[in-house]
């Protein structure tokens, strides 16, 4: 009944399987990926036929967590999985971006691929499974797919790399760096690093593209016994003699529009240029307003990559390895914990940081178990920052994405916990766009955080790099343009310190790059990266010393694990007692660590000496404060250092012979009192006659005469 078809293969030690024909059959493609123990199921299909009118690409690629993957029942009322999550939303890129640029230029269908993981091992992440199964998957379809693509985890380990480290490994790796690739080229790289030097990352590149090729002779070994017919690409006329006439029309007006150096006017005179086209041609019903765009769009393009390779000039006058002007700002927002902006040409980010307290840190749900994060950054792109109007919505992918690559660039070069025990939320505000805002990003938050105090390794820039690439030569653009990221065919991220790279990004449009040209955009960036540091160190070079007044107050003291449940107290009521009457926080681990948080220091301190009274043990000879909590005939019991009782006898009340306990201390009274003795039974003796009650302070004895 089933024709399965698969290919197994020893890759890193661990077994690669690839199989096809017993799932998912009515799929145009579906292969279920195994590696070590982590299963994913991953299907392509696309309709077979365009919608009219498309003009761009219309792909979809989704990556799903199955909470039975791991053995496991999701949480909340409705016990299934709900909305993705923020590794499922990253995965979907990583999926998406290298296999995007591979398909047919012609093709339109509207395509999905989806990748569901049926089974985790908890050591090898699924995503170098999904990419790869992806990559199967529409190779077997029959879909115009230039492929195949492999992909590869690679890990730094005491200098050297690892492929396809696991969970485990991971811990001690100086690298998390993913790259996917055909057999010939690099088409994506996303990796977060420990400061490594830039022929330390272009090796680990290197080395993955290597060690990924057994990946895809594997899919190629499949594809040879299943894959289905190609299909037939749709026949487009070529529109020679349109596009001719549309050139002589508008193209001098268009060279014209790119020396306007201002994105706002030269978007106008753009726009207007496109209507003059399309109303050139409007009675035409032969002709459709998306072929007079595409080829208005590959005039624009041909006008300014010429421009560049001929001349070494850009839109915006810029010579090819120049950085715009740089404007950074600190501390421009009152009462918040640390601000910053940072503007770069027509690219703007307001950063601002807020300390808080672990009860503060982010909870994931993950199939690898619960854990918290500690460290926050959120981008949000908002549509007045590139003078548009827009529908308000919650954080897209691309926004998530952003935001990621900035935490990744930022996450290596912070205190530990034990350090800084602060819970660290950064917020990017783009308030204005033209060119990379995720790096715009990466330096307003180093900007932010070093003005909130928080004591960060060395200060952190990123710059985006673009490429020109033609038959007849290339060129390297440093800190890109809006307009050289859509009209080029690299994106090519790059943020670290003065010692070392801690993220870099790459995504190609084309079918991928050389080690040449990632060399040269790794020097070139390196370059641009040490300008914008300096740019940076101008304003602020280094942490302040504190954290910003309105910044909560953290103290942090360790107690006996055995005195725990004395400052938790019964169903909590000592801990709650504590936090009510100071207004302090208290966060107590299963350790005996205790952070105690505060806005001002006098609560705080309230708090710690009531925490070190109730941890306390009672020394001999030495005075504390107590209260008295019950009066008898022969004293009185007061309870000192938060949960002591010890007896006051009447004999110890005053110097005097004292007729009655009343005539001395009251229940509710607080008193100095001086410990004589402990037993063996943990009982106390105390007394109060040789102690002034004003000041707590021992007072010589009355000699009897």
């Amino acid at each position: 009944m089933f024709d399965v078809k698969y290919k197994e293969i020893d890759w890193a030690g661990k077994k690669l399987k690839l199989e096809t024909g017993r799932l998912a059959r009515q799929a145009d493609g579906a292969v279920l990926v195994s590696y070590g123990g982590t299963t994913v199921l991953c299907t392509a299909v696309a309709q077979k036929v365009a919608k009219p009118g498309i003009d761009f690409f219309p792909l979809t690629v989704n990556y799903q967590e199955k909470s039975y993957a791991a053995g496991k029942i999701p949480g909340g009322f409705f016990k299934r999985e709900g909305r993705p999550g923020e590794k499922e939303t990253l995965t979907s890129r990583l999926i998406d971006r290298p296999i995007r640029p591979l398909f047919h230029s012609k093709f339109k269908n509207e395509t999905q691929v989806i990748c569901t993981v049926l089974s985790h091992d908890l050591e090898n992440n699924p995503d170098i499974p999904s990419l790869v199964g992806a990559s199967a998957a529409l190779t077997i379809s029959g879909m115009p797919f230039l492929g195949p693509l492999g992909a590869a985890r690679v890990g730094y380990i005491d200098k050297k790399y690892v492929l396809n480290p696991t969970a485990d490994e991971m811990i001690n790796s100086d690298l998390d760096l993913v790259v996917a690739g055909t057999k010939d080229a690099v088409l994506m790289v996303e990796s977060e690093a420990k400061e490594l030097s830039e022929e330390v990352m272009l090796g680990a590149v290197m080395f993955g593209h290597e060690k990924m090729q057994d990946s895809i002779k594997a899919i190629i070994d499949l594809a040879e016994h299943s894959a289905k017919e190609p299909w037939d690409i749709p026949e487009t006329d070529e529109n020679s003699s349109l596009y001719k006439d549309i050139q002589n029309l508008i193209n001098s007006d268009l060279e014209q529009a790119y020396k306007e150096t201002s994105k706002q006017q030269r978007s106008e005179k753009l726009s207007e240029i496109k209507s003059r086209a399309q109303e050139e041609y409007l009675n035409d019903e032969s002709i459709s307003a998306e072929v007079i765009g595409d080829i208005v769009k590959s005039i624009e393009k041909n006008i300014v990559r010429t421009k560049v390779l001929k001349t070494g000039k850009r839109i915006d006058g810029r010579g090819l390895r120049d950085v715009r002007p740089i404007i950074s700002e600190t501390d421009i927002i009152p009462r918040v914990h640390g601000s910053a902006v940072f503007t770069r040409g027509e690219t703007q980010s307001l950063s601002v940081t807020t300390l808080g307290t672990s009860q503060d840190e982010q909870i994931f749900d993950a199939l690898e178990g619960e854990y918290r994060e500690r460290f926050m950054l959120h981008y949000n792109f908002p549509p007045y920052s590139t003078g548009e109007v827009k529908f308000m919505m919650s954080p897209g992918r691309r926004e998530i994405g952003h935001g990621k690559l900035a935490w990744r660039s930022l996450n290596p070069l912070l205190p530990s916990k034990d350090d800084f025990p602060y819970t660290i939320r950064v917020v990017s505000e783009i308030t204005e766009s033209n060119g990379s805002s995720s790096m715009a990003t990466v330096c307003a938050s180093s900007l932010s955080l070093m003005s909130a105090g928080v004591p960060m390794k060395s200060p952190c820039a990123g710059i985006a790099m673009g490429l020109i690439l033609e038959e007849d030569g290339h060129a390297v653009l440093s800190d890109i343009l809006g307009d050289e990221d859509h009209l080029g065919d690299m994106d090519f991220k790059v943020a670290g310190t003065k010692d070392g790279v801690t993220a870099l990004q790459m995504d190609i449009k084309i079918t991928g790059i050389t080690k040449e040209i990632m060399d040269t955009a790794l020097n070139q960036a390196n370059e641009g990266r040490m300008h914008i540091l300096g740019k940076m160190s101008e304003v602020i070079s280094e942490a302040r010393d504190t954290v910003n007044d309105f910044a909560p107050r953290i103290t942090t003291l360790n107690i006996p694990k055995d005195k725990i449940r004395d400052v938790i107290g019964s169903g909590g009521k000592v801990i709650r007692e504590i936090t009510e009457t100071t207004g302090a926080k208290i966060d107590i681990d299963d350790e005996g660590i205790i952070k105690v948080a505060s806005p001002d220091s006098s609560s705080s301190e309230a708090a710690v000496n009531w925490i070190k009274d109730i941890v306390a043990e009672p020394e001999v000879g030495v005075i504390y404060q107590g209260k008295v909590v019950k009066v008898v005939d022969f004293g009185a019991f007061v309870n000192f250092i938060g949960n002591r009782d010890g007896l006051l006898h009447i004999s110890e009340l005053s110097q005097k012979r004292v007729a009655k306990v009343t005539d001395v201390v009251n229940e509710g009274d607080q008193v100095w009192v001086k410990v004589l003795a402990l037993d063996d039974r943990g009982k106390i003796r105390l007394s109060i006659k040789s102690i002034d009650q004003s000041s707590g302070n021992e007072i010589e004895e009355e000699n009897d005469s």
